[in-house]
């Protein structure tokens, strides 16, 4: 028999679930799209302040046709010391000196990476001739990372993790490169060279083998009151950080004292310089300074000479007086070199102009390793030091007599007048 009690359709009920998906569907598809919305709307309000660039603004491959390739590529030597301070050959020779297998061989660190596995290098943007060229870019200039991104088409945090990783294995190689080594004179006979290079040009001054001087470099201020005290020179009115160098009449950094804080004396910074002059250096050789510097405790008599202060008391007798005067003039021409020496690190490493990180003390050292011993890299490989010009004995042999007796008068006269200290010094007027 037939059931005749009532029937229930479903099927309202059913459409009033699915439009009710329909509904909350695209409720949620609304909310994605406004966060969306909002999210560029505050990138497009913070773009103007923006100060790196993105992988839409680069060229597509950084390992083709970029800037850096087509220099790399032209094997110019002019060009490669325009912008990096080296030439081609030099270039080559640190890359095949350990650069190139430290690059290969090394896990660049990272938080989310295993820093003992294998390095692939095939995912690097960079290989070891880029990572080189990229650190002397940036060593040798004081261009903001946006450069760096156009030439070598990377991105922010590409070019800093790579700069980073570059110079820790420049400096590691540099320290294996007999050039790029900073050694005290070892023995009399090498004293007595680098003397007979001086005395060829100032007779007055045996047993002269070198000046010093100091270099002070700016520094960021730091948020932690002692290190901003550290840091603080008083004489300077700024934070510095402080370095003490010694150069040979070959333009070779013979001694270094660097990142010591820029409070300290330079009788302080310059310690360990007075226990090799002490203890290293043959009896009967000096240094020579500038009147300011500081020549040490009693224990280092006679170990730095400098010229005479605009006050010191003169000899009565006259040929004594004229003796002392005229050893006085080549104290001062000789004591240039040392201007010279901090002058050519200066020019020829931008980033030193570029305040130092304060809050990386191992990263700051580093720099500053790297800069001294490829500074005697360069000078031993392209000769362009102006000390090294001046002194090393084959140009003496090689100008007339007569040029090179006038030099002092053409060159260091010019210099002298130029001198910041030279009211310090004893010029007599002829």
């Amino acid at each position: 028999m037939p059931n005749d009690g009532p029937v229930f359709d479903d099927s309202s009920d059913e459409e009033y679930e699915e439009e009710l998906e329909e509904h909350a569907l695209l409720a949620a598809a609304i909310a994605v799209f406004g966060a969306e919305m909002n999210r560029q709307r505050r990138i497009e309000r913070r773009f103007p302040r923006r100060r790196y660039l993105c992988r839409a603004q680069l060229l597509p491959d950084p390992r083709a046709d970029t800037p850096w390739q087509i220099l790399y590529n032209s094997r110019d030597d002019r060009a490669f010391i325009t912008t990096m301070g080296i030439d081609y050959a030099t270039f080559q020779y640190i890359l095949q000196s350990g650069f190139a297998r430290r690059w290969n061989e090394s896990t660049i660190p990272r938080s989310d990476t295993n820093p003992h596995g294998n390095p692939r290098l095939v995912r690097r943007s960079l290989d070891a001739a880029g990572a080189l060229g990229l650190i002397y870019h940036y060593l040798t200039s004081a261009m903001p990372d946006t450069a760096l991104q156009q030439i070598f088409a990377l991105i922010p945090t590409t070019v800093a993790r790579y700069r980073a990783f570059a110079l820790v294995i420049l400096r590691d190689t540099l320290r294996e490169i007999p050039e790029a080594q900073v050694c005290w004179w070892v023995s009399a006979e090498e004293c007595e060279d680098d003397s007979s290079l001086i005395t060829a040009r100032h007779p007055l001054l045996r047993g002269a083998i070198g000046s010093i001087d100091g270099i002070n470099l700016l520094t960021a201020e730091s948020d932690d009151p002692e290190v901003e005290n550290a840091t603080y020179n008083g004489w300077l009115h700024g934070h510095y950080t402080s370095c003490v160098l010694v150069f040979s009449p070959r333009g070779i950094i013979k001694g270094c004292v660097y990142n010591a804080p820029g409070s300290w004396h330079d009788a302080k910074v310059a310690r360990p310089i007075y226990e090799k002059l002490r203890d290293r250096t043959p009896p009967g050789y000096f240094l020579i300074a500038d009147t300011a510097f500081p020549r040490g405790a009693t224990s280092i008599a006679g170990r730095i000479h400098a010229p005479l202060k605009s006050n010191q008391q003169l000899p009565q007798d006259a040929e004594e007086r004229s003796a002392l005067l005229a050893r006085n003039r080549e104290l001062v021409s000789y004591r240039q070199t040392a201007e010279w020496g901090v002058r050519y690190v200066r020019a020829g490493y931008g980033r030193l102009r570029v305040p130092l990180d304060i809050s990386d003390t191992q990263g700051r050292a580093d720099l500053l390793e790297v800069c001294f011993r490829d500074a005697n890299l360069k000078t031993e490989r392209i000769g362009m030091n102006e000390i090294r010009t001046v002194y090393m004995r084959y140009w003496e042999e090689a100008e007339d007599e007569d040029i090179w007796a006038d030099f002092e008068n053409v060159v260091f006269g010019e210099i002298r007048r130029r001198d910041r200290v030279a009211r310090f010094h004893r010029i007599e007027v002829e």
